[in-house]
């Protein structure tokens, strides 16, 4: 079966399925839990349903709304400007980069930098000292490479990766500790301004994203394609590598590494909606939010412990993706 070519209507009932489920997720999840919450009581502010609603489980749904929506939007960007089906936040270093400054920080036993907890200040550092050394690399004077940028980014990821091993290797048992609970990536609470600091980054970069969808779709195709339409392909191929590291970056300094959320859900649309940027980038961002909710929800209600949530997106993630790969070789025979 062929996809449903993409009209003005049908993009407007695919975001609002979107909406309407991301919606869903975000008022019921909460409710869900060990303790039972009612809804309406929560509402009228009765004590205690209105303070685990609001003042725990809330901010946690936000935070992962936020931070899957994020992942997935970036992944759509890394995927249409390298070309590269599997590219992930994590191809081009920045979340291994991010990972490393947080472990860094673990280690030489640094709790505050700047006024910042110390894991989320060294996080936005080493992804910062990524993003730098990946585009000098694949700069060639002021041309930038999607090949180079995909290379650099790769042996960039390796070394990074290296040294957290080696930093782990050279960490105390309480270090240690700390660094395996930051490298799985979890959902915890947190306050209500780095909540509203990770909104301030994370919504203006994926609106401004979203607004030059035409120009992801041209980047999708090639870059002499882009070119030839009047596009620039190397402001497109820095502004929206910057993009896409920049919200990888900001979910990471607060959550630690999750993987999966930008493989799955960009694949898993674009089998039932196409590969149009103009929906593909904010159906994303919806549907990537409510996915990353979901799995954190399984996370801390499956079991009498809590869970980290990568650990529910790659068991979720991972059998979901090899399902859409077979889907996907079955409908070519067809």
């Amino acid at each position: 079966m062929g996809i449903e070519p993409l009209t003005a209507g049908r993009a407007v009932r695919v975001l609002l399925l979107a909406a309407a489920f991301a919606a869903a997720v975000m008022l019921l999840t909460p409710l869900v839990g060990p303790a039972r919450i009612d809804f309406w009581k929560a509402w009228r502010g009765e004590f205690p349903d209105a303070q685990m609603f609001f003042g725990v489980r809330w901010p946690r749904t936000l935070l992962a709304m936020l931070s899957g929506g994020a992942l997935a939007l970036a992944g759509v960007l890394f995927q249409a400007l390298l070309r590269d089906p599997l590219a992930t936040p994590f191809t081009l270093g920045v979340s291994s980069g991010a990972s490393l400054g947080a472990v860094l920080m673990i280690v030489l036993g640094v709790h505050t930098l700047w006024g910042l907890p110390a894991l989320w200040a060294g996080a936005a550092c080493g992804a910062l000292a990524v993003l730098v050394i990946v585009v000098s690399v694949a700069a060639e004077g002021r041309r930038v490479s999607s090949f180079t940028l995909l290379l650099a980014g790769v042996a960039i990821n390796s070394i990074a990766s290296s040294l957290i091993m080696l930093l782990h290797n050279l960490a105390t048992v309480g270090q240690s500790f700390a660094i395996v609970h930051w490298l799985m990536g979890n959902i915890d609470p947190v306050p209500a301004p780095t909540l509203a600091g990770l909104a301030l980054v994370v919504l203006p970069v994926s609106i401004l994203a979203c607004a030059y969808a035409r120009h992801w779709n041209l980047m999708a195709v090639g870059e002499e394609w882009a070119a030839a339409r009047g596009a620039s392909p190397q402001r497109l191929l820095l502004g929206g590598y910057l993009a896409g590291s920049l919200l990888a970056a900001a979910v990471t300094a607060v959550t630690g590494p999750i993987g999966f959320v930008g493989l799955v859900v960009p694949h898993a649309l674009r089998l039932r909606i196409g590969s149009d940027h103009r929906v593909l980038l904010p159906a994303s961002f919806l549907v990537g939010g409510a996915f990353l909710t979901l799995c954190d929800t399984a996370a801390r209600t499956l079991l009498s412990v809590e869970l980290p949530v990568s650990v529910v997106t790659a068991l979720v993630g991972g059998p979901v993706f090899i399902f859409l790969l077979r889907s996907r070789r079955r409908s070519l025979w067809l």
